[in-house]
């Protein structure tokens, strides 16, 4: 794009996830996958959890969506495609750059 060749950092999955959970701001976005495309968009299907719900409450496998510190994960890059586009899914000596971020280490 562009003479600079500037490009957009995040995927259209996690700009979907986002714009999902601005919209829906009582539900919690877990995850998400790519269901379809035409020519000019591209479709994902995000999963949303009601952490009011009783039945995620008493759940002791997804609970932990009910703190409060994991509300708007998306927007800070903490669900799955967001970890991969901050260079996270990495380990080792070889990655201790990235961690915990792109900018705290510049």
């Amino acid at each position: 794009q562009g003479v600079k060749e500037l490009k957009f950092h995040r995927s259209h999955r996690s700009v979907a996830e986002e714009r999902v959970g601005k919209r829906c701001q009582n539900l919690r976005v877990l995850s998400s996958y790519w269901i379809g495309q035409d020519s000019t968009y591209k479709f994902f299907e995000v999963i949303l959890v009601d952490p009011n719900h009783k039945a995620i409450t008493r759940d002791p496998r997804i609970n932990w969506i009910c703190a409060n510190a994991n509300k708007h994960r998306e927007c800070r890059g903490l669900t799955a495609i967001g970890k991969k586009n901050r260079g996270m899914l990495k380990r080792g000596d070889k990655d201790n750059k990235r961690h915990p971020s792109r900018r705290a280490n510049d």
